[in-house]
């Protein structure tokens, strides 16, 4: 049994708490409270000449001031917070004064829910209140709350300490209300993805999150065991050989939310577990592609904020479209100064040393391309801009460029120095898909762990045909991380992957202000 010393305020609310059941006062009620209305929308919607509107409301009590039979506190929901004024005559209108006297004033915390009906008015300072007529305590709050003071300019006890604010976040929902609306700014983009999208007729699917073969992407996985069947099993890294089965058999366009997971480091913009939203339509091809990706943001940006422009690191960015294109080998030629074309893998790690770049035996010219791109190119492009026309090397699912030797129909989006999403023309020639799966095969025998293993089911879905077609991979949390100007992707997980408390941390409850 896992036992913890109570603070000193800790103590005295589960003393209340007993003291509330004393006086008959269930502190956690069952029955439903009915609301028909809401902080924001009250206030949005008060007109002073207008009838006197009555009202049911419900949240946390998160100030109160009490001046002797009358008291003003306020009161936070979903939508924000209004001001309560609570006259012991009204909540106690008998000759019983315990409602207020006791438990009001002194069983009652910062952090309670209560339900409370009544009516709008104006105080004489003009602030838009609800006069309380009925209150209803449902549900007591046991650890108090780090409710921020401002006194001679000065904020104290503001939550702000990025460990304690991802490890408890439900603290910082309460007490930021910034981080509530960000995290209704991720679910206004995904919503405008799902619009775009649906409108286009394209049909959301589900894919499985346990594969027994980790395809799609050149990542680690993380490994389990399925012990009925007694095989190993991978967490996906990736979903897009399951929706490419599913252009075979025979949706023109599919896309899904794909929460992955790699088995890799963490950083500000990398979480072993994420999101990706993949789409893929048959009979288009990546010039296509680009085009519906640039009409995707700018609607995308505009549903979530309204416009087209986000500030990011000291930088102002704009999804509105179209954006400008680049090869990748002019990309590293302009910001490397070397010209990948036609070089060998040991010309490749002979420049990628000379650059100062650390590389090793174990990677193959697509590692390596990758490592003189991602070190000395990417954090050029500030502005949404297209790298397109990749090695063969580094695609060994995107079908071959059309017109340029050794080259693939690739892109990737470049976003403040950033990839932001990946696309190309899908490889659907079975027999030279085989053949880029053994490369990755010979590439894992030389060391590289991310290498993608070979995937004979998926080579037989495409020996039954799959028709011309272009996929799209957008990474959803880095999206929203310039859409609400966030510089670390914990900012925008409601729960980030972190390292075991090495102590039960109380510091939250040690900020409060009764």
């Amino acid at each position: 049994m896992i036992t913890r010393e109570y603070s000193e305020q800790e103590i005295e609310r589960r003393d209340s708490l007993e003291k509330l059941k004393e006086l008959g006062i269930d502190p956690y009620p069952a029955a439903e409270y009915e609301v028909n209305a809401y902080a924001d929308e009250v206030k949005k919607n008060f007109a002073p000449d207008a009838e006197v509107r009555q009202v049911s409301m419900a949240g946390r009590i998160m100030s109160r001031r009490i001046m002797g039979k009358a008291a003003f506190c306020e009161l936070m929901d979903s939508t924000g917070r209004i001001q309560l004024y609570v006259k012991r005559d009204d909540i106690a209108p008998d000759e019983d004064k315990t409602m207020y006297n006791t438990v009001f004033k002194k069983l009652l915390d910062i952090g309670d829910f209560i339900g409370v009906k009544g009516f709008v008015f104006t105080t004489k300072t003009g602030e838009i209140s609800v006069h309380v007529q009925e209150l209803t305590l449902l549900a007591k709050s046991l650890r108090p709350l780090p409710v921020v003071k401002q006194k001679d300019g000065q904020t104290y006890d503001a939550f702000t300490d990025p460990e304690l604010r991802y490890r408890m976040r439900y603290v910082d929902l309460i007490v930021n209300p910034e981080v509530r609306e960000r995290f209704i700014k991720r679910t206004k983009t995904f919503n405008a993805f799902r619009k775009f999208l649906n409108e286009k007729g394209y049909l959301e699917v589900d894919t499985p999150v346990l594969q027994s073969i980790p395809g799609g992407a050149a990542a680690r996985p993380f490994i389990t065991h399925h012990n009925a069947l007694d095989i190993p099993l991978y967490l996906r890294i990736a979903n897009e050989l399951y929706l490419k089965r599913l252009i075979v058999g025979g949706y023109d366009g599919v896309y899904e939310f794909s929460r992955n997971f790699r088995n890799e480091g963490m950083d500000r913009t990398h979480n072993p577990e994420f999101t990706v939203m993949e789409v893929y339509v048959a009979y288009k091809d990546y010039n296509w592609m680009m085009e519906m990706t640039e009409q995707l943001l700018e609607f995308t940006a505009m549903e979530v904020n309204g416009t087209t422009k986000v500030h990011y690191r000291g930088n102002d960015i704009d999804f509105k479209a179209p954006y400008p294109r680049m090869t990748m080998t002019d990309a590293i030629k302009k910001y490397a100064d070397y010209d990948i074309t036609g070089k060998s893998e040991e010309e490749l790690r002979a420049a990628c040393r000379e650059r100062g770049l650390n590389v090793d035996e174990t990677m193959g010219k697509g590692k390596l391309i990758d490592e003189l791109f991602g070190e000395l190119c990417e954090g050029h492009f500030i502005q949404p801009t297209f790298i397109i026309d990749y090695p063969v090397s580094m695609s060994p699912l995107t079908k071959m460029h059309r017109s340029e030797k050794d080259m693939t129909e690739r892109f990737e989006l470049m976003v403040g120095g950033k990839e932001l999403l990946n696309a190309y023309s899908e490889l659907n020639d079975p027999i030279d898909q085989l053949e880029r799966f053994q490369e990755q095969m010979r590439l894992s025998e030389k060391g590289d762990d991310e290498a993608m293993f070979i995937d004979q089911d998926f080579v037989r879905a495409l020996e039954y045909g799959m028709p011309p077609t272009s996929g799209m991979g957008i990474g959803m949390d880095r999206l929203v991380m310039f859409l609400t100007e966030q510089e670390t992707i914990q900012e925008v997980l409601f729960f980030p992957q972190m390292k075991p408390e090495q102590k039960a941390s109380d510091s939250a409850g040690e900020q409060s202000n009764q």
